[in-house]
């Protein structure tokens, strides 16, 4: 039972208590009930990999240049900025993702339709079913986002204006469309829902793909990846066993601040202009060089030649940097695609929520091409609380945040996959919230229940992940590019009682093999892979336990150029 009085309005960082949960006491345990912000991290490989070049600055002197070929310091990562951008959100606690929000089916794909019985377990009641027409009286309370939307409309319960089909009075969707308007408009987000169980209320599901993204190659130009929590895996959830690599161990990142940390030259700039700092860094690089091979620096652990080039590299890489950041502004609060009166957040939201800046961090830096990827935590998702609202409410904050990375994406002209995911889910014993709606249609919405069905519990046979892709140019295609053939947008399917099938393929009823999965649509949008020649992702992740038949368990084609 929860501790909470029914239909009351929990804010969205409020603490979630319950009487069959025991009492917090690890840091999983307690961002997953909402009592400390699941912040952002940076993945790197080490110090000496926090420093690399960005190809549109001016190399540095010619001797640094040779002397970094003659000790093999690597300033620029093969691949580095190359590959589509990738965020995912590990919505901790077990949030609803299934029915409510993202419509799931049986065999045949999302409008395959659920029983009544299984809607009802998904928090939907008999008269908001996908698949039906509302009456004219309809329920004042739903928000019905697809009525009115022309070719988006299948009927007054589903909406597919991101072409993955999300149910109308979806809050997550809602988040989505009042933030990523340029995206949107473009018609160009596509998107694949994956029904697949995994255990409730635990970090330990190894649902983080972050790893996965340097095993396939990507790079970014300052850091790796980027995820969410100063973790093994950057961020709620683990990463699979077999992806876990040292060098790329998270590096904590939450605000802006950190961001700009990373590239921060001090005060230099200020008294003696970029250019001079830049020559200052590189005498620098060239005084300990010599110090190094007279021998007259202690470096505290050995006079082994190895020692002294890591320490010639890390200077380096000092000079790199200061010549390619003394001139560029990194901090996302001063983005004005980000913050402003023409930005995503105004500025009264973005100081006002901590989860706001973090996501502004973290898709600064992934979709400048800083970092190849990055998660983003967010706690308070173990929402069965004896109402909706306050699921409702925590949704529709996720869907802004998802939002906004697919509209920064959109207005900086670069191609992004954006992969959500919990651990578990929620059921509801189909007790109706009748809690009202406040201020629909306006970004300080307060949402109530709405007459959907109260969260009365944790389930992991509802539980489903997505991903949504954004291709600034084109139309997204199937994986073969046929148009005679329907785009993939559910890969696996539940039963008509909403219960995810777990024979439909590998990925069903194993995390890490979900993750598997993901990986292998990331590698297609990226255009690594293509129809009939799979071994950049076989020679990636031989062992990645999916089977024979991977071409039917990839949703997209290629959407960077190729």
């Amino acid at each position: 039972m929860a501790r909470f009085k029914k239909n009351q309005n929990l804010h969205p960082d409020a603490p979630l208590l319950f009487e069959d949960h025991g009492r917090p006491v690890t840091r999983r345990e307690f961002i997953r009930q909402g009592m400390m912000a699941g912040s952002a991290t940076i993945a790197t490989g080490s110090l000496f990999n926090l420093i690399q070049p960005n190809a549109a600055m001016a190399a540095i002197a010619p001797d640094l240049e040779a002397l970094q070929a003659q000790i093999g310091c690597s300033l620029v990562p093969s691949g580095a900025g190359t590959s589509v951008p990738f965020i995912c959100f590990d919505l901790a606690g077990g949030a609803n993702l299934a029915g409510s929000n993202v419509l799931v089916g049986q065999g045949a794909g999302q409008m395959d339709l659920l029983s009544t019985a299984g809607y009802s377990s998904l928090g939907l009641p008999g008269d908001m079913l996908p698949g039906q027409v509302q009456s004219a009286s309809g329920n004042p309370n739903t928000l019905n986002l697809s009525q009115g939307v022309g070719g988006a409309v299948l009927d007054n319960f589903t909406n597919a204006e991101l072409n993955l089909i999300f149910h109308s009075d979806s809050p997550m969707l809602l988040g989505i469309l009042e933030r990523a308007i340029t995206a949107v408009a473009s018609g160009r987000i596509d998107g694949c829902v994956i029904p697949a169980r995994s255990d409730n209320d635990t970090g330990n599901n190894p649902h983080n793909p972050m790893y996965g993204l340097a095993i396939a190659g990507s790079r970014g130009s300052v850091v790796d990846l980027i995820g969410s929590r100063s973790s093994i895996s950057g961020g709620n959830s683990m990463a699979p066993a077999m992806h876990i690599n040292p060098v790329f161990q998270p590096t904590k990142v939450d605000r802006p601040s950190d961001v700009t940390g990373m590239v921060d030259i001090g005060d230099l700039t200020t008294i003696l202009g970029p250019d001079d700092v830049t020559a200052v860094m590189e005498s620098i690089s060239r005084v300990t060089h010599k110090k190094l091979q007279l021998g007259t620096i202690e470096t505290g652990l050995t006079n082994d030649d190895i020692i002294k080039d890591l320490i010639r590299c890390n200077y380096l890489k000092a000079a790199d940097i200061t010549n390619r950041f003394a001139n560029t502004e990194v901090n996302p609060s001063l983005d004005t695609n980000i913050v402003g009166p023409t930005g995503i957040f105004t500025t009264a939201e973005f100081n006002g929520s901590s989860e706001f800046r973090k996501t502004a961090s973290v898709m600064k830096m992934v979709m400048e091409g800083y970092a190849a990827g990055g998660c983003i935590t967010m706690g308070g998702y173990d929402y069965h609380t004896g109402d909706r609202n306050t699921g409702e409410n925590r949704d529709l904050r996720a869907g802004r945040c998802i939002g906004a990375c697919l509209e920064y994406a959109a207005l900086l002209d670069k191609p992004l996959m954006v992969y959500v995911f919990s651990d578990g889910s929620v059921f509801s014993n189909g007790s109706p919230d009748d809690s009202a709606n406040a201020g629909v249609g306006t970004p300080g919405v307060v949402l109530g229940g709405g007459g959907k069905g109260e969260w009365t519990g944790d389930s992991s046979s509802t539980a489903c992940s997505f991903f949504l892709a954004y291709d600034p140019v084109n139309n997204i295609t199937t994986w073969d590019n046929d148009p005679a053939v329907e785009l993939r947008r559910q890969i696996g399917q539940m039963s008509a009682s909403a219960s995810v099938v777990t024979s439909a393929n590998p990925a069903a009823n194993n995390v890490n093999l979900l993750v598997n999965m993901v990986l292998l649509n990331y590698m297609a949008l990226n255009g690594s892979i293509s129809p009939g020649d799979l071994s950049a992702y076989t020679n990636a992740f031989p062992n990645h336990g999916l089977g024979v038949d991977l071409e039917n368990y990839i949703a997209f084609g290629q959407i960077l150029p190729p």
